[in-house]
């Protein structure tokens, strides 16, 4: 299973990063390259309690149902997935600047410290161990990559 704890999926990941280009055209969706960049950033920042998110209500009701689909080994994101409103970026931001952040962020999160991770409930699937918010997170990268095509 893919995980962003992993040196190689990690990687992966950021080589891929690094094949998009300010004029990168998605396949689907509204998003921009640079947006997609952005929003990108904020679940990792989520996940490493830099950004606060409660659990919604929608979440305590099905998050736990849907948590069990999307750990599976072979569920990849559905293309154009309703996406939480805190996650919509609207203004179009720098394509450079947000690529080098989604990176540094990657790293970040590479090196936290699972057990403190572990303590942050998800906005919409609650209480997760870290090795699922690694598991989540390379899912979603890898969403909006192949969005990307790359």
């Amino acid at each position: 299973m893919n995980n962003l704890f992993n040196q190689a999926d990690k990687d992966d990941i950021i080589n891929r990063i690094d094949e998009l280009h300010p004029d990168s055209k998605p396949m689907w969706g509204k998003m921009s390259v640079s947006q997609m960049l952005a929003h990108c950033i904020v679940p990792v920042k989520v996940a490493l309690g830099e950004t606060k998110s409660k659990h919604s209500f929608i979440g305590k009701l099905l998050g736990k149902r849907f948590k069990g689909k999307m750990m599976k080994d072979d569920y990849v994101f559905e293309k154009n997935l309703p996406t939480d409103k805190s996650f919509i970026i609207k203004e179009t931001p720098d394509f450079y600047a947000n690529q080098q952040s989604l990176k540094d962020v990657l790293q970040q999160f590479y090196n936290a410290d699972k057990n403190e991770m572990a303590s942050k409930p998800h906005p919409f699937f609650g209480k997760m161990k870290a090795d699922e918010w690694g598991n989540l997170g390379y899912k979603h990268l890898d969403h909006h990559l192949r969005q990307f095509d790359v």
